[in-house]
């Protein structure tokens, strides 16, 4: 049958449900893009208790207190010099905390309103020291830093629903000796492992199969001085800091875990570049340099080139270490750790980074800082 205007009843009512079913749409869109709903968490890593503290973040970016939450671990109640030492799942479900001083590794479920935390498990680390942590779906791998003993290396977890954890058989791996390192972090697939060693200048690549074991790892000697901090881009390119050169270098990471270097050590005319964030359209990274109370931004090429934007991005309080970015990356967190703040920035369709929070009263020797 046709109407007076030729158009099928069909085609007409097909019409109308998307006309009123779009506001709905982009309704969801607009609320899944938004920067309305929550929170930044940092561990006090103290040594007579470690806790992480939780706060619910403001569609302006602000800040209010939300609480204090227990590890039941002990931290070590100085800088652990990591990057990646507390870490939210994707989704933002999960919350891990390292206990650098009682080698565990705690797991909380967070609340829907991402101001509250449960413990579900607390694990041995399967080694020294743990400073970082990471996590891909149901794997979960954690960074140990050894001690004068006990050499360092990584370990691997399955996470279950409920939040517990158990280690996957043959998933301990070392480094390459005796060093000093910083991160770890699985690159956007989850195939490859990265680990950064500050005092032997190489960055190892372990190879990660569908069983979630790790095996490895390549070594990679680093373009720059001291690598510390990295990120990956969207494509899987890897941005690590620097902190002698006080620079950024990107590598193309093989599935073999064979670095090659496409921006080398590209500088930043800053102190002691250390800890990294990209965004996560990829177009943008920054980095903290801690000696100068700054923050750099660059810009990402397609294939992972770098090309500094500004040297000075933002200018931070005394020490700027640990970042963190929100899920759509409108917002960037920094820790100071000299000026016990955290400090908020709006995060500009040109990289731009404005000023828009700062809390105080975060303790001596904190470390680690997540955001959603």
């Amino acid at each position: 049958m046709k109407t007076s205007n030729g158009k099928s009843p069909i085609i007409l009512s097909t019409l109308a449900f998307f006309v009123l079913t779009l506001p709905l749409v982009f309704a969801a869109t607009a609320k899944e893009d938004s920067s309305s709903e929550g929170a930044v968490f940092i561990m006090t890593n103290s040594a007579g208790g470690n806790s992480v503290l939780a706060y619910s973040r403001g569609a302006d970016g602000s800040l209010t207190f939300s609480g204090s939450f227990s590890t039941a671990g002990l931290g070590t109640g100085s800088g652990l010099g990591d990057q990646g030492g507390l870490a939210l799942s994707r989704g933002g479900r999960w919350l891990f905390a390292v206990n650098a001083g009682s080698n565990e590794l705690t797991v909380f479920r967070v609340s829907d309103e991402s101001t509250a935390l449960t413990i579900t498990d607390k694990v041995n680390t399967v080694g020294k020291t743990p400073i970082s942590v990471t996590i891909h779906k149901q794997l979960v791998y954690v960074l140990n830093a050894g001690d004068a003993v006990t050499p360092a290396n990584i370990a691997g977890f399955r996470l279950s629903e409920d939040g517990g954890l158990s280690p996957i058989p043959d998933s301990v791996q070392p480094l390459s000796g005796v060093t000093s390192p910083a991160q770890i972090s699985f690159n956007p697939h989850g195939t490859i492992l990265i680990v950064t060693e500050k005092t032997t200048n190489i960055i190892d690549a372990y190879t990660v199969d569908e069983d979630g074991v790790a095996a490895g790892p390549v070594f990679n000697v680093s373009h720059g001085t001291e690598p510390f901090g990295f990120a990956f881009d969207n494509r899987g390119n890897l941005i690590v800091s620097e902190a002698v050169s006080g620079a950024l270098s990107s590598y193309a990471v093989s599935e073999t875990g064979l670095l090659r270097t496409v921006s080398g050590s590209v500088a930043d005319g800053q102190k002691a570049a250390c800890w990294v964030v990209v965004t996560r359209n990829g177009h943008f990274a920054y980095t903290t340099n801690t000696a100068s109370g700054t923050i750099s931004s660059y810009a990402v090429g397609e294939r992972g080139a770098l090309k500094l934007l500004q040297s000075v991005a933002a200018t931070t309080h005394a020490g700027p270490i640990d970042m963190a970015s929100t899920r759509n990356s409108h917002l960037l967190y920094v820790f100071d750790t000299g000026a016990h703040e955290i400090q908020g920035f709006s995060v500009g369709a040109d990289g731009s980074l404005t000023g828009v929070s700062t809390v105080s009263g975060i303790p001596a020797g904190a470390a680690g800082l997540a955001a959603n």
